[in-house]
């Protein structure tokens, strides 16, 4: 499963011993700590923490009361050790990280990380889909580093890859093509991209006719969960609009789904933004109001988009795969108006 240890928040609605253990085995236990009155616990050995938010800081203690011991800023990287319920603020996102020898963050502002490398792959005709598997990397202009990044392209993003290509130092890069403008283009360093593999975006539950299948958000609670004939198979924490961006209530179905886009002004992700790769997303609306994978915050469970359900990458795959219509592999998206996963949204 891809993006094994990138969020925390997926979680079924009844979890016997073996789900438990399969979600501790998947690197997502801190979903679990409050309903099983755990106090903390260990994360695989090469997890690390990125900044998402312009700062946060580190505590003494998982708790925003506690003495605060350093700042941190945007994009600064430092190794996890373990996941820890704090007290009871925030209450919708009790979890803490701790990072060793220094204190605790919270996971609110903090993208969960992996490092890992990849070896360069020859690029189909067409293009294919390919995610980015370090904390982050800078698309630049030319096949080199010797200009201004045009973007920062970061971990568990997507994008289309076009080009395999060698630079004059030998180095070789993927050729980005962004959906957003027309004609432009960037590269990024090879290995820091993997190719999507059929199996990692393979349907989920495809036996189960479509009128079984249903997508609920609560609003209130910050939930989606799925159903599959009345039972449910899956929730995780969202964040959902805020203020004058509230995500419309209403009946809705996933007609139209890109495994990779290009939001910014003008499209409904987050307030102020300009987000190159955002991944999985599953649009309910031709105003642009979507499930999609979210890399600019980890905290769920609280309104903050501009409209847009915000999900970690984890759950926003999850659902890119069970819902109707299947985006053929190879392919950038599926569109049949009229024609998806229902979707309810309430209060």
């Amino acid at each position: 499963m891809p993006f094994e240890t990138d969020s925390f928040d997926t979680l079924p609605s009844r979890l016997g011993r073996r789900d438990f253990l399969k979600l501790a085995g998947l690197g997502l236990l801190g979903a679990a700590l409050p309903v099983f009155g755990l106090r903390n616990a260990p994360v695989p050995t090469g997890f690390q923490g990125r900044v998402a938010f312009e700062r946060t800081a580190l505590y003494a203690k998982p708790s925003f009361s506690s003495k605060r011991l350093a700042g941190l800023w945007r994009d600064e990287g430092f190794p996890i050790d373990a996941v820890v319920v704090g007290d009871d603020k925030p209450d919708y996102n009790r979890l803490w990280y701790h990072v060793p020898r220094r204190g605790y963050v919270h996971s609110g502002g903090v993208q969960p990380v992996q490092v890992r490398l990849n070896k360069p792959q020859s690029i189909p005709d067409g293009g294919a889909l390919a995610e980015v598997t370090v904390p982050y990397t800078d698309g630049y202009g030319e096949p080199a580093r010797i200009r201004a990044p045009r973007y920062r392209l970061y971990y568990a993003t997507t994008h289309w890859v076009v080009r395999l290509v060698q630079g004059q130092d030998g180095e070789m890069w993927y050729q980005i093509e962004d959906d957003k403008w027309k004609n432009f283009f960037y590269y990024a360093p090879a290995r820091h991209l993997r190719l999507v593999q059929p199996a990692d975006v393979a349907p989920l539950s495809p036996e189960v006719p479509l009128s079984e299948k249903l997508l609920r958000v609560n609003l209130t609670r910050q939930i989606v969960t799925a159903y599959e004939g009345g039972r449910a198979v899956f929730a995780a924490r969202a964040a959902t609009g805020m203020g004058y961006y509230s995500t419309p209530v209403g009946r809705f179905s996933t007609y139209h789904k890109r495994p990779y886009r290009h939001m910014a002004a003008g499209n409904r992700a987050a307030p102020e933004f300009d987000l190159p790769g955002v991944p999985w997303v599953c649009y309910i609306t031709e105003s642009g109001i979507s499930f999609h994978g979210t890399y600019w915050h980890n905290d769920f469970g609280k309104p903050r988009s501009h409209g847009c359900i915000n999900l970690s990458p984890t759950a926003a795959l999850w659902v890119y795969r069970w819902t109707t219509p299947v985006v053929p592999f190879g392919e950038q998206y599926a569109y049949k108006k009229r024609y998806g996963t229902p979707v309810e949204v309430h209060r």
